[in-house]
């Protein structure tokens, strides 16, 4: 792929720092294609590469246990900036920033941001070195653009799968929200947890576009799921064993607060959330989920149960109310 940069000198300097004669490659599925040519990378640099083919959903899955198991010495995690670190394995982090410009895509969204006059900024690593020139574009168009640092994660303006704390932290500041990448997996994430209108300047496809109507359906679906989870008589309650994903204490926490409300609860360890896990145990009404709150987002369309996030399972036992929660967001960062 020629739209990124993998950074193969970095790679090649990590393995001789630290020594390593075996690595695990880790990619997300939309560059896994390039396993094979950071492998030929990483085999010059005198280590023995092995690809890692299960799925990588984020920076909060790294692949320590695997990397153990294959008895590898160093794993080169692609696509993501550093959000957790274990101690166990060295790993190092391969941005792969995007090499596309993006003026013409954040050109269009001026007109789209015309009713407002202050705008949140965000994006995804592979687009964080945009930023200035996306800020003097809007500026230039006579918008107040203000970008979030709250500090949570490696870069001002960044948001990931499940964090958006660089938005909520300057949600009540802006009118909008402009997400500068491709799809609108994040962009949806931005409005589900400020509740203000976000638009996509796509650079791939070259237009902008509004995620406000998809919102409105994924609002629909998640209080659907919820109405349907207050009937339930027992819940299990998901615990992460992902590294960046494993949250006990709050499963804890949720399993103490359904028996509160005399609702049987079951606490579940799981690696892969799956639809078909969840079929093993007929006896559960409803599943909690405290590991990647995304995997949430997927009912109703995958899941046969309702699979509740934490702020939702507390508006469905009656903790807070679906406006509060809203004000709050689906996510907790």
């Amino acid at each position: 792929m020629q739209g990124f940069d993998f950074e193969e000198e970095t790679i090649k300097r990590e393995i001789a720092r630290v020594g390593a004669k075996r690595v695990l490659l880790q990619l997300p599925e939309g560059l896994k294609p390039e396993g094979p040519r950071l492998a030929e990378i990483v085999a010059q640099a005198g280590a023995l590469p092995i690809i890692s083919a299960d799925p990588c959903y984020g920076a909060c899955d790294i692949s320590v246990s695997e990397t153990e198991s294959l008895g590898a010495d160093l794993i080169v995690h692609v696509g993501h900036a550093e959000f957790v670190r274990s101690a166990r394995v060295p790993t190092v982090y391969v941005e792969a920033r995007a090499k596309v410009t993006v003026d013409e895509a954040v050109r269009q969204a001026v007109a789209l941001l015309s009713p407002y006059s202050r705008v949140g900024l965000a994006t995804s690593v592979q687009h964080l070195q945009t930023l200035n020139e996306v800020n003097e574009i809007l500026t230039e168009a006579g918008k107040i653009v203000l970008i979030g640092n709250k500090g949570q994660l490696a870069y001002a303006g960044q948001v990931i799968g499940c964090n958006y704390s660089n938005v909520t932290s300057i949600a009540s500041d802006v009118e909008a929200f402009l997400f500068v990448g491709g799809g609108m997996f994040h962009a949806l994430g931005i409005t589900l947890s400020t509740g203000k209108p976000t638009f996509i300047a796509d650079p791939y496809d070259n237009r902008a576009f509004s995620i406000n109507d998809e919102a409105q359906k994924t609002l629909k679906q998640r209080w659907t799921c919820i109405q349907e989870a207050q009937s339930a008589k027992a819940f299990g309650v998901i615990v992460g064993l992902k590294l960046g994903q494993k949250r006990l204490e709050q499963a804890l926490s949720v399993k103490a607060l359904a028996e509160k409300h005399n609702r049987a609860a079951y606490l579940l360890a799981a690696t892969e959330i799956t639809p078909e896990a969840i079929l093993e145990f007929p006896s559960i009404d409803a599943y909690v989920n405290t590991a990647c709150p995304r995997v949430s987002l997927e009912a109703p369309e995958k899941f046969s149960k309702p699979m509740l996030t934490v702020n939702e399972f507390t508006v469905a036992v009656g903790e807070s109310s679906w406006e509060s929660m809203l004000k709050k967001g689906l996510f907790e960062n």
